[in-house]
């Protein structure tokens, strides 16, 4: 029997996933991100093939019958030869035969939440998009513009919007529980307020901009502060009103949510709430967009009847 192979390749995280036929899991593999809009082309190709060689091993990639790589940043590799080549040396690096086809990451993340060929997905990880599925493919998006333009909603945003409110509380000083960690994370000592105001500037500054995601954990883990709150708040609006954009206003087909944001709680379940409470459409979470990704691509052998992994 062959095996299908389903790789989520996101901003932050790489995951690749191999399953049999029967939708057994065979191996797993996890590397660094490999967006190639937020990583170098050529660190991103490699941490697939990282993800990919450790998910296939032990196991023959030979018989690997069918393989999909969702991906967030896909448009560069589908619009650029040269990045395109790279994943693709990737690719076979790890041993696949198999055609690599390339799919973006709302795509493999509806798929892992629903089997229904029809639905809106919302992907709130290191950036932000949500998409309109039909027939499992993508056939209309909002937001998801990168970082620099857009990502409202988003981790990104998230840890902007955290060094911002601490910059601010710097100037009033007035400086609760998430000011304070940022402040920690961003090892500026106990220093008169201005002097800790410009060195945090300059530590956000000095970073590549990607990592502002990485306060945005002290958002929800800080969450009764009041700036916290704050930002918790914008955040659940943005993202329904990205959800509710994505879909005509009488749909009842599913609405799959994904990424690290939603699990991040209290926003992940205040995001679903808000969500449940403006449609009478079912709402599911999803967890592991490689499932996803390994699924569809099962059902390129199989069919719609593939099993679900």
């Amino acid at each position: 029997m062959g095996f299908v192979v389903g790789v989520d390749a996101g901003g932050t995280s790489t995951r690749a996933l191999v399953l049999d036929l029967d939708g057994t899991r065979l191996g797993a593999g996890v590397a660094g991100g490999a967006n190639p809009n937020s990583h170098p082309p050529e660190v991103a190709a490699g941490h697939v093939r990282q993800a990919l060689t450790a998910a296939l091993d032990g196991l023959d990639a030979a018989k690997v019958e069918s393989g999909v790589l969702g991906m967030a940043g896909s448009s560069k590799l589908l619009s650029d030869p040269a990045v395109a080549a790279l994943f693709e040396a990737a690719w076979a690096g790890a041993g696949l035969r198999c055609p690599m086809r390339v799919i973006t990451d709302c795509e493999a993340a509806f798929a892992t939440g629903t089997a229904s060929p029809d639905g809106t997905v919302l992907v709130a990880g290191t950036g932000s998009i949500a998409a309109r599925i039909e027939h499992h493919e993508l056939v209309s998006t909002v937001g998801g513009y990168g970082w620099l333009l857009g990502d409202e909603g988003s981790a990104f945003w998230l840890g902007r919007e955290a060094v911002r409110a601490t910059l601010v509380a710097l100037e009033r000083d007035d400086v609760d529980d998430l000011a304070a960690a940022v402040l920690a994370r961003a090892a500026i000592p106990d220093l008169p307020r201005r002097e800790r105001w410009r060195r945090l500037i300059t530590a956000a500054n000095a970073a590549a901009p990607i990592a502002l995601a990485g306060y945005a954990p002290l958002v929800t883990a800080h969450a009764t502060a009041p700036s916290a709150e704050r930002i918790i708040k914008t955040a659940v609006r943005v993202l329904a009103d990205l959800t509710e954009a994505a879909r005509p206003a009488d749909a009842r087909s599913p609405i799959v949510l994904m990424g690290s944001l939603v699990h991040a709680n209290p926003l992940g379940t205040r995001l679903k709430l808000e969500l449940t409470a403006r449609t009478s459409a079912p709402v599911t979470v999803a967890t592991e967009g490689a499932a996803g990704a390994a699924w569809l691509a099962a059902v390129k052998v199989l069919g719609p009847t593939a099993p679900r992994p």
